[in-house]
């Protein structure tokens, strides 16, 4: 029996990719891998509410900065040049301090089957 693997290689600009109900820009996306962009967010003086998500997520800052809050009251400032991890099902919300641009990878893809439902826990 062969097994053909997939060597697809993928290019996707983010001037022309599509944006999601939240405002984030989806960049390159794999089987069990993808990633976005959240473009110059504005700050804002309410907090989101908290949401658990059925993905894992890696993101790090390009610039601005945010507040990245858990729940049991954990709070990490992200910088310029930072990285984080929030791990999947983990109750969680940001607040932008300051125009804020960062790239998210999530896994498994966080646009397939919904899971990136704006207000989904």
């Amino acid at each position: 029996m062969t097994t053909t693997m997939d060597t697809t290689i993928i290019k996707v600009c983010s001037k022309t990719s599509p944006i999601g109900d939240m405002g984030q820009k989806y960049l390159a996306s794999g089987k069990s891998l993808s990633m976005r962009m959240w473009e110059n967010e504005s700050p804002s003086d309410s907090t989101k509410e908290m949401s658990a998500r059925e993905y894992e997520t890696v993101g790090f800052v390009i610039s601005g900065k945010a507040e990245l809050l858990f729940e049991g009251d954990q709070k990490i400032v992200l910088q310029t040049g930072d990285s984080w991890v929030v791990p999947k099902g983990a109750k969680h919300t940001y607040k932008i301090l300051e125009n804020f641009t960062a790239v998210e990878a999530t896994h498994p893809p966080a646009e397939v089957k919904g899971r990136d439902a704006p207000g989904k826990n």
